[in-house]
């Protein structure tokens, strides 16, 4: 179940991340305020899940999947580069988050 959370946390800091670029520097509202939530969120899930799992494991996956997601969402959302060696990076970071998850008990 603290998996399952950490990566909710994950997901929403992806959100957060996102949502700066419409917050265009906090200057309009309700980006920002879902911004600050998605923040909010983000930050209290991974609050709980510091509770049961290591924090570099919890932390690195927690950033990881944000690095991740958010450079998935640059390139289908924004039109960011899908080159060969940046997705080879990517996919390096998605395997560090794996194998931080199978040698975390």
């Amino acid at each position: 179940m603290v998996w399952l959370v950490l990566i909710l946390a994950g997901l929403f800091e992806i959100g957060w991340a996102v949502g700066l670029k419409y917050t265009e520097g906090f200057t309009r509202l309700w980006p920002s305020v879902g911004t600050v939530a998605a923040m909010v969120v983000s930050f209290g899930l991974l609050a709980h899940a510091l509770k049961s799992l290591p924090i570099g494991t919890a932390y690195a996956i927690w950033t990881g999947i944000g690095a991740v997601g958010t450079a998935c969402v640059g390139i289908l959302v924004f039109g960011e580069s899908a080159s060969a060696p940046r997705l080879a990076c990517i996919g390096l970071i998605a395997g560090g988050i794996v194998g931080l998850k199978l040698v975390t008990h």
